[in-house]
């Protein structure tokens, strides 16, 4: 077990209590334990006040506060961090996409313990940060993909290995027409601008890159800009939103996985891990800002997709188009797979739980706004659970529904991530708003359960109800249940043994009488549905019959409807029903006239008769609506 130390040093550097820390802060719990116990006062002692470990809030807390630097000056999000072994070394490493605020240019940070090893410029803001294995050659080390703009580049070893581009699209017709006519001098630079923007408000396709800088420069700068560019051709060019992993073949951790790619013309790329050629290509309503995948793209997979238009779309293997449609209330703001269940977080301040087919099981109310959302596994367990980072500087982990645990920061949380860091299975990485780091590591002997740290009764078994003052006629009830107890339980059982008569006695009568829309003999299996359509005076009465039976056609039914004919009119009162083959629903059409001009309505009983027989076998009252065209006269 390794532990990160703010100021930590090896045993050979702590020969001296009042040594500076100088270069590595990496200390093992092991060589701990190996020094004299008068000795670990002076070791805690001499790390300096800056660089020390936050205090814990919870004596009974389940981690281990292993690092916090305030000056860390890292800024990013959940997706652009990301843990690996890169070296192959068993050392595992942070890789942080840093946006780089104030000016600054994006960097890709790789640091080892709290210190950062290397660091790179990048020529635009990362999007994601993933790791995955492209090959099975040994050494396995795995390769880390890191987008931004419209690329994807990929490192081995920490040194460039590939670059792969987004395929460029084709620009707008008109917006090429016009940049052909100012090549010819046939339009002048302003008339271009007012086309180029009547085309950017009413075309659905977003203008190239060079019309929008275009449209950004100054009257005097156009022409300038308009001689420049004039001869080159025109190229639109979609960016990266998301990025992540799906494995090819195997469902193993180490094993060869395909990088998923979101892009901002709406559309969701699978690569190829070795050749970067595009395997698949999926199409969405909307531009996809958070992916979660699981399963094999050569056996089985799924995708979900939370798009900007407040929906999660799924995906399944083979499929152009999406499968199934989750409408939110409002815009996601993370996406987490728990085992087989789809983890939101909206900007409601909540947490919604979904299955793979949109149905919401739960929703978790949270105290104050999300800013990032992460997958807590801990595998010595079988754990998995969510992380929401708070505005209000909070870390809340929940197991479906369930409060299992709750962090406080110095600072709200912009980015989580939990796995394995250095030589220790579970360490817990946060970032916060200020670019401040923060390393915790979860205590073997750590375990979860719902509720949180609250041990004891919940809260709310504290607090006192506002019971009303017992009244006289409370007081007078309550002698009076005491005395006549007997005799009103009695009562009520005298009343609930005739109302369970009263129903079966009506039960019976219907069936007898055949007054059941279903038929209760199975020698004819027989379901009735009426619908009436129209205003008036003249209605459409549509009956659909159906045999329910398996096997057997049914013949030989006839219809019959009884109506007050001082009321209505029916050019058919009586007709043959024909050959009803088994499943089928058979519409059955006739028309009603309405005789009435004061707007009265009546029933009309519809019968099902079998030839020879006068007891029908079902029978249907359908409650006809008053004729809205004669009461307008």
């Amino acid at each position: 077990m390794c532990m990160y130390v703010s100021g930590g040093r090896s045993v050979s550097q702590w020969r001296s209590p009042g040594l500076v820390p100088r270069r590595s802060n990496l200390m093992f719990l092991s060589d701990l334990y190996q020094l004299p116990r008068s000795f670990l006062p002076l070791l805690w002692d001499s790390l300096p006040n800056s660089l020390s470990p936050t205090p814990s809030n919870e004596a009974n807390s389940k981690w281990l506060d292993a690092h916090y630097d305030p000056m860390a000056n890292i800024h990013t999000f959940s997706a652009c961090l990301a843990l690996a072994d890169l070296h192959g070394d068993g050392e595992y490493k942070l890789v942080v996409g840093d946006l780089g605020p104030g000016g600054q240019q994006p960097r890709l940070k790789v640091l080892k313990g709290p210190l950062v090893m290397t660091e790179s410029p990048l020529p635009a803001l990362p999007a994601a940060a993933t790791t995955f294995f492209m090959e099975q050659h040994e050494p396995r080390t795995p390769a880390l993909a890191l987008a931004s703009g419209p690329c994807v580049y990929v490192y081995k070893n920490l040194r460039p290995y590939f670059k792969f581009s987004l395929p460029q699209l084709p620009p707008n017709p008109l917006e090429q027409d016009l940049w052909n006519q100012a090549k010819e001098d046939q339009i002048d630079p302003l008339t271009l601008k007012e086309m180029l923007e009547s085309i950017r408000e009413t075309a659905e396709e977003p203008l190239s890159v060079q019309s929008l800088s275009f449209l950004q420069l100054e009257l005097s700068e156009m022409e300038a800009f308009v001689n420049q560019h004039k001869s080159k051709s025109i190229k639109r060019q979609t960016v990266i939103t998301t990025m992540t992993t799906l494995k090819k073949n195997l469902a193993d951790e180490d094993a060869v996985s395909c990088l998923v790619l979101g892009t901002e013309n709406k559309e969701l790329l699978v690569l190829d891990p070795e050749a970067f050629t595009i395997l698949a290509k999926m199409s969405l309503p909307s531009v996809p800002v958070f992916l979660e995948v699981s399963g094999q793209f050569d056996v089985e997979f799924r995708l979900a997709a939370a798009c900007r238009n407040g929906n999660i779309y799924i995906l399944r293997r083979d499929s152009k188009h999406p499968k199934y449609c989750i409408e939110l209330s409002a815009q996601p703001v993370g996406l987490v797979r728990v085992h087989k269940i789809l983890v939101v977080g909206s900007t409601q301040d909540s947490l919604h739980g979904f299955t793979h087919k949109g149905k919401k099981l739960w929703t978790v109310q949270m105290p104050a706004a999300i800013l990032t959302m992460n997958l807590l596994e801990q595998h010595s367990r079988g754990l998995q659970a969510v992380m929401a980072g708070l505005a209000n500087g909070e870390v809340h982990i929940y197991r479906d529904k369930a409060l299992l645990n709750v962090i406080r920061t110095p600072d709200a949380v912009t980015s989580l991530c939990f796995g394995r860091y250095g030589r220790e299975d579970n360490t817990l990485i946060m970032t916060t708003r200020g670019g401040a780091l923060i390393i915790k590591i979860l205590k073997r002997t750590a375990v979860f359960v719902e509720g949180g740290s609250e041990l004891g009764p919940p809260p709310a078994q504290a607090m006192k109800l506002n019971v009303p003052r017992k009244t006289r006629l409370y007081v007078d009830q309550t002698l009076r249940e005491r005395e006549a107890g007997t005799a009103m339980h009695r009562a009520f059982q005298t009343d609930l043994y005739l109302l369970r008569l009263r129903a079966a006695r009506t039960y019976l009568q219907a069936l007898e009488s055949s007054l059941s829309p279903v038929s209760a003999t199975a020698r004819e299996p027989l379901k009735l549905h009426a619908m009436v359509q129209g205003l008036g005076p003249t209605f459409k009465l549509t009956l659909h019959l159906q045999n329910t039976s398996t096997a057997r056609p049914i013949l030989g039914l006839l219809i019959c409807f009884l109506y007050n004919e001082a009321f209505y009119a029916l050019p058919r009162a009586f007709f043959k029903v024909p050959l009803l083959v088994p499943g089928l629903s058979y519409p059955l059409e006739t028309f009603v006239e309405s005789l009435s001009n004061k707007g009265i309505s009546d029933i009309i009983k519809v019968l099902v008769l079998r030839e020879g027989q006068s007891a029908p076998l079902l029978s249907a009252h359908v409650n006809m609506p008053g004729s809205e065209g004669l009461v307008a006269t």
